[in-house]
């Protein structure tokens, strides 16, 4: 007897099912999306191009806590109690954002069990990965978050995937996620070229070979 095929989150049909129900713009580099401290009334989706989320805290120290690429959904704090924005979001380079307001999404859940029990297990990932990112920031040396984090945005360990991908991160952007500064994280670059892990000339392309080195190193 053939075994069922788990069922995953679809963001693409998840967008093709609230149909008009939402509101896509184009956003410039550094445009912010939506600021901290803001009503929580919504949430986004990556179409194309990448987005920082970042917080800052009492006394002015500001940290990049994720970014998101095409095919990621954000923002979806404003399903929870509070009604404020804990970060805020800002487009890096030309980014294509599709924005859905809450009340669409709980409507949806209310409706449907099956989308609902999908989307709080795609949630949850997302919580253990940000758990992942905590523990990495604890124990691991700069050159292993650094290495993690360009695997991160690259998407390795998904299937299907090529031998490379191309990102589109600054060496500053990179520092502040990994919690070091821009003159490490261009050390650990250099390095990763040299040993064949990385090619790097404005955008960054991530070989497969870095999994490797932060498997075994």
């Amino acid at each position: 007897m053939p075994r069922k095929r788990a069922l995953t989150f679809d963001p693409e049909m998840f967008l093709q099912r609230i149909g008009k129900s939402k509101s896509v713009r184009e956003y410039k580099n550094k445009e912010l999306i939506f600021e901290q401290g803001e009503v929580a009334d919504s949430m986004f989706y990556v179409e194309a191009g990448d987005v920082k989320l970042t917080v800052v805290s009492k006394r002015g120290k500001k940290a990049v806590i994720a970014i998101f690429r095409q095919g990621d959904f954000f923002g979806e704090g404003c399903l929870g109690t509070s009604s404020l924005r804990m970060s805020s979001a800002m487009a890096v380079h030309l980014a294509i954002i599709t924005r859905v307001e809450k009340a669409t999404i709980v409507r949806i859940i209310h409706d449907d069990p099956m989308f609902a029990r999908l989307f709080i297990a795609h949630l949850i990932s997302r919580v253990v990965r940000i758990e992942e990112d905590f523990v990495d920031q604890l124990f691991n040396s700069s050159e292993k978050r650094l290495a993690r984090t360009l695997l991160l945005l690259s998407k390795f360990g998904t299937r299907s995937k090529p031998p490379s991908a191309i990102l589109k991160v600054s060496q500053g952007t990179l520092a502040e996620m990994i919690g070091t500064t821009r003159s490490r994280v261009s050390f650990f670059m250099n390095r990763f070229r040299k040993l064949g892990l990385i090619d790097y000339n404005g955008s960054v392309q991530v070989h497969r070979e870095l999994l490797t080195f932060l498997l075994h190193e």
